[in-house]
């Protein structure tokens, strides 16, 4: 290392970096804004106690897994959105009034009786409370339409 400063000047004065690491371990408290170690450590202590157990301050990661009602839920979200396809598909060609429409109407009401029976088995098992309270909603919107077209279909 090059240095302007004569040998034993040098030599005379520890450099600054010794300087704070010698500081720090007898006086200073740690760096850490989550110490709660207020007091000093003492003299013969090198290094100051950790505040925390290591096991705070490297947390492990848990992986989460699907319950049995987002398991049943996905399940009945699927039957869903293909009830919903047949309601639509049922709504549009009862309003043309094409020769399908009787047919697209019994398809919507299939797949709904299927969404109601996985629906209804689902209440009936441990969970049924969670499933009631995520998917019950949009069951009963969907009955009401599939029966309001059955309904305005046969008025016609």
């Amino acid at each position: 290392m090059f240095s302007l400063r004569t040998l034993p000047a040098r030599a005379g004065r520890p450099s600054i970096c010794a300087q704070c690491l010698r500081l720090n371990r007898i006086s200073a408290r740690p760096l850490s804004l989550l110490s709660t170690h207020a007091s000093r450590p003492s003299a013969d202590q090198k290094f100051p106690a950790k505040p925390y157990p290591s096991s705070i301050l490297i947390p492990s990661r848990n992986f989460a897994t699907k319950s049995t009602a987002d398991e049943l839920i996905e399940n009945i979200q699927e039957q869903y959105a293909t009830a919903r396809d047949e309601f639509e598909i049922a709504t549009e060609e009862t309003e043309k009034k094409s020769v399908y429409a009787a047919d697209d109407r019994a398809a919507a009401r299939e797949e709904l009786d299927k969404l109601k029976e996985m629906f209804e088995e689902a209440l009936a098992g441990s969970e049924g409370e969670e499933v009631q309270r995520r998917v019950g909603q949009r069951i009963r919107e969907l009955d009401n339409a599939v029966a309001g077209l059955e309904k305005a279909a046969s008025e016609e």
